[in-house]
């Protein structure tokens, strides 16, 4: 009983001799134990650093098969390592030799044998006995001693994200400080150095997130809607997730925390060009994708072109907007859109014949490099400010909660749009006088396509001798083929039969609510300037009198 009374003394004096070195010696290499250490001083390869409840793990790993070293973050408890940070991405250690440590001056300095391989940059706050802590959020931070308000962090791995994003951590630009935090894909699953491509949230007016390789954009989600991002209404509050977006004077960023604590989840980029938000699932031992992005094709960059619209349950996913024609028909119909749309009319600002809004629903709003934003005024008012502007092409909502608050202003032309199956936004579009006419129209019931001239041009081979079926007094009747496949006769109408817009409107309002079964099906028209267009389903076995005279006598 005696001998085991003085070994547990003996015990009691050996820790406490070693903390007492630990204190006055802060440069002493200290072997990391389990779970129970969380400050460090200086840390080898082997030795690991864990978060206080067991979370997380700050050690030196290889990834895959490869034989370079480095330091980095992973879950503890996940049987696969997953490594949510990469201190030494750019510059691995060739060998086991790597020390990390904490020096005075309150910095992280990683060496190989004397030669400094990487170090964190903390050289603008007051350092005053530095401590390294491994959070249980996965944030590895530089503080003082007994000072633990994270806004007098000296440094955190939060402001400088590898290829992961997880809960809590801010995804943004400091505005005060100019610091950007982006997330950037691997290489590859062997190579964590940083990749070309890159997730980066651009402060603009209307502030938006971005998938970019080098300089140029792979997608974007659209702009925060007060909601949920306005290209992915699948990504807000939900029972797993709340989403935050903070825009002020002072930073731009977007977070996200868990509703439940017991979730486990990342948020990763990939040299592919897309991001997954992974859900590890215990029973499972394995990780599930929740959500992923590109979601579809139509999340493809600009895949329209300026006026255009993806929408991917249509056989041909871009559509002109209405009022709009493809700027290259032949680049169109071979499916190649990025040249987008043109203006079947043009605008006309101040002139006689006032421009107005065509409101389009359910979109993803156009891309927010060139806006301009006013949150404290409404709908309207915003309508009149964008109308008064010539350069103002489109406007909506800035805050789509509720009624709707807020106001932003697009100028320059309409860039990657898309037509959403749930959610997107109301935008309204400017447009002539002579496309508020048309839409009018269809709005009064009158259940037909509004086709852009230069398309019913390509489609006839610009009405060319060969493509003729016949002529009257009313005009010439031409053949044509649809990008679509389908089969139309068209009516050039003749210019001597001089009718104004509004009356040819209302023969063609007239003439398709009195369409029979047995009359040639009406598809729609065409107006661009004195240009009329009727365009009819072309059915063969009919004589051409159907299309020549059939339902002629309606148009004086």
């Amino acid at each position: 009983m005696s001998n085991n009374r003085e070994l547990l003394y003996s015990m009691k004096i050996l820790s406490f001799m070693m903390l007492v070195i630990c204190i006055v010696v802060p440069s002493l290499r200290i072997c990391v134990a389990n779970d129970s250490v969380n400050v460090l001083q200086s840390m080898s390869d082997g030795e690991r650093l864990v978060s206080k409840g067991g979370n997380f793990e700050l050690g030196f790993f290889s990834p895959g098969s490869s034989q370079k070293r480095y330091v980095g973050i992973w879950y503890k408890n996940i049987p696969t390592q997953t490594v949510v940070w990469v201190a030494n991405g750019a510059n691995p250690i060739n060998d086991s030799s790597g020390i990390l440590t904490l020096n005075t001056t309150g910095n992280l300095v990683l060496t190989q044998n004397g030669s400094i391989v990487w170090y964190t940059n903390n050289s603008h706050k007051q350092v005053q006995n530095p401590v390294v802590e491994l959070l249980d959020s996965g944030n590895l931070v530089i503080r003082n001693d007994g000072e633990p308000n994270p806004e007098a962090y000296l440094w955190q791995s939060f402001d400088y994200p590898s290829h992961a994003l997880l809960p809590g951590m801010k995804f943004g630009r400091d505005l005060r400080t100019g610091l950007e935090r982006r997330y950037t894909a691997w290489k590859s699953p062997e190579d964590p150095s940083p990749g070309d491509v890159y997730g980066v949230l651009k402060p603009y007016n209307y502030p938006e997130f971005y998938m970019m390789k080098g300089e140029k954009k792979l997608l974007r989600q659209g702009p925060w809607n007060g909601l949920y991002f306005s290209g992915f209404p699948d990504l807000q509050n939900n029972t797993i997730f709340g989403i935050n977006f903070v825009s002020n004077k002072d930073e731009i960023y977007y977070t996200f925390s868990l509703v439940k604590s017991s979730v486990v989840t990342i948020n990763v980029i990939n040299q592919t060009g897309r991001t997954y938000r992974y859900v590890w699932v215990e029973g499972d031992q394995n990780w599930r994708i929740y959500i992923s992005q590109p979601k579809d094709f139509c999340d493809t960059y600009g895949l329209c072109g300026a006026y255009g619209s993806c929408m991917i349950s249509q056989t041909q996913v871009c559509q002109c907007l209405k009022g709009f024609s493809p700027k290259s028909p032949q680049a169109w119909a071979s499916s190649d859109w990025t040249q987008g749309c043109v203006r079947n009319n043009p605008l006309s600002c101040h002139g006689e014949d006032k421009d107005g809004f065509v409101k389009f629903e359910g979109f993803k709003v156009p891309d927010s490099t060139h806006t301009w934003v006013d949150e404290s005024i409404g709908l309207e008012e915003c309508r009149v400010k964008c109308l008064s502007n010539c350069s103002c092409m489109a406007y909506t909502n800035s805050d789509i909660r509720g009624e709707g608050s807020g106001c932003v202003m697009w100028f320059g032309d309409l860039i990657d749009m898309k037509q959403l199956q749930t959610g997107g936004q109301d935008l309204y579009i400017r447009m002539p006088a002579s496309e508020l006419e048309k839409d009018k129209t269809e709005k009064d019931g009158v259940n037909l396509t509004t086709f852009d001239f230069s398309s019913i041009s390509y489609a006839t081979n610009h009405f060319s001798e060969n493509n003729k079926l016949g002529q009257g007094g009313f005009g010439s009747v031409y053949k044509g083929i649809l990008l679509d496949g389908q089969e139309i006769a068209v009516k050039r109408l003749s210019e001597t039969s001089r009718q104004g817009l509004n009356e040819f409107q209302n023969e063609v309002k007239l003439i398709a609510k009195l369409q029979h079964r047995n009359l040639v099906k009406l598809l729609g028209c065409s107006i661009q300037k004195d240009e009329k267009l009727l365009i009819y389903e072309l059915m063969p076995n009919r004589s051409l009198d159907h299309f020549i005279f059939g339902v002629s006598f309606f148009i004086i």
